[in-house]
């Protein structure tokens, strides 16, 4: 389960974030997550609590917001979505196309005191 590892490393840079700014509490959490980036939500919901225990974080709302998959299909010559990665394209069925987002994993924002 990466997830855990994920885990970690965001209740690493809450807390480096929370030094550098002097925040005193952490709300809630939202981080972006791509559809194609093979991170189970509810694994980081999970992990997120138990990590977070002790933490700046503790009793911090972790909020999920998905992103979808899309690429750049060169014979199309136009961005389409993706639904699974090395996906065909939707258009014209190559398998040429390039993921341009869907594995994204990124802090969005953070509510604190």
């Amino acid at each position: 389960m990466h997830e855990l590892s994920l885990c970690q490393s965001l209740i690493e840079i809450i807390e480096d974030n929370a030094r550098t700014n002097d925040i005193s509490k952490v709300r809630s959490v939202t981080l972006e997550i791509g559809l194609l980036g093979h991170v189970e939500p509810e694994s980081m919901l999970f992990c997120f609590d138990a990590l977070s225990r002790g933490t700046i974080a503790e009793g911090a709302r972790l909020v999920i917001e998905r992103m979808p998959g899309a690429g750049w299909c060169p014979d199309c010559e136009k961005t389409v979505a993706l639904a699974e990665r090395h996906g065909a394209c939707p258009g014209c069925g190559s398998y040429r196309v390039r993921m341009t987002s869907g594995d994204e994993l990124r802090v969005r924002d953070m509510e604190v005191e």
